[in-house]
């Protein structure tokens, strides 16, 4: 398979934004290379904080949209820049760590091609229950996948994705084989499953949560550490007996051999905006959750996320062409 839609997954979040906005008129240009189309939840990050950073480093900030290859044009266009602590990363952190993974060539090492500055917002993962099913918890789904297995079907938004090795994931731990259907991204799979085309799907929960308040679905389970913020009353994969944590974040980089002062200074400047509760208020209204890091904690991250999906990328046998 080729990369065609491999991250639809995550970034799929809706809201509006002109592409090129400047910020602060003032100071060096800097620019903040985001890999993925205007319009979504993560283009809309980089926007808000363009608006803190520009103040915060005396620089004028612009976000340039540089989309193609599941990503890999904007992380090219990075990698390939002049390390003077002008040219800025931002992109989700399973980019970095699942397409090295599932390519036949890595192109990239995050590793040695980038210098970590910062983790900046998480986003979470659901599975996502037609209500012709009528599943009202998870229990209820097992109970209906084991009772129907010829109808055990679940969509996620791309393969290659954490919904697709999630699923790998569910079926290992229910002990039974499901029909995995990719999609062009989370919209199509709720329409299926409010038209009762598909019995459940695992996909970003900002996407759901409409359509689950207003009962045209139900997002029966999180996969994320804890209960989510947005969903309290909605149980984890964990509490429901599923050894399985599945998340997701993005993430800010610099290219190798820029100056650690600067990507220190940037770390602070970036820890600074998203403290602002106006800043929080924005995110969380998009379905983001504010963290930060220090570039050392960005790094632990990527690792230990490496660490963990190797093995499961590994076993599923899944690769895109280079």
């Amino acid at each position: 398979m080729d990369r065609r839609n491999f991250m639809a997954g995550c970034a799929g979040l809706a809201l509006s934004a002109k592409a090129g906005a400047a910020f602060a008129q003032s100071g060096p240009l800097t620019k903040i290379v985001f890999p993925f189309a205007a319009g979504g939840g993560g283009d809309a990050l980089c926007r808000i904080l363009g608006q803190q950073l520009g103040p915060l480093l005396d620089r004028t900030i612009i976000i340039e949209n540089r989309t193609g290859g599941d990503g890999l044009i904007g992380i090219k266009a990075v990698r390939g820049a002049n390390p003077d602590g002008t040219t800025i990363l931002i992109t989700t952190g399973p980019t970095m760590y699942l397409l090295p993974m599932v390519e036949t060539v890595p192109s990239f090492s995050a590793a040695k091609d980038f210098m970590p500055v910062s983790q900046l917002a998480r986003f979470e993962f659901g599975l996502v229950a037609s209500p012709t099913i009528g599943a009202k918890d998870f229990k209820q789904l097992v109970a209906w996948l084991k009772a129907n297995p010829d109808k055990a079907t679940y969509g996620v938004p791309s393969n290659g994705t954490i919904p697709h090795f999630t699923g790998l994931k569910l079926e290992e731990a229910l002990g039974m084989k499901m029909t995995r259907v990719p999609y062009r991204g989370s919209a199509p799979i709720i329409n299926d499953l409010i038209g009762g085309h598909l019995p459940f799907g695992v996909t970003t929960i900002a996407d759901a949560i409409p359509q689950h308040r207003a009962g045209g679905v139900r997002i029966l389970t999180v996969s994320s550490a804890a209960r989510s913020p947005f969903l309290p009353d909605v149980p984890t994969l964990k509490e429901n007996g599923v050894e399985l944590v599945a998340d997701a974040w993005y993430g800010m980089w610099l290219p190798a051999g820029s100056p650690p002062a600067f990507a220190r200074q940037l770390s602070e400047a970036v820890a600074k905006a998203l403290a602002q509760p106006e800043v929080r208020e924005k995110l969380l209204a998009i379905g983001l959750i504010p963290v930060g890091s220090t570039p050392e904690g960005l790094t632990q991250e990527l690792a230990a996320n490496t660490a963990f999906w190797q093995p499961i990328v590994q076993a599923s046998g899944y690769k895109i062409t280079n």
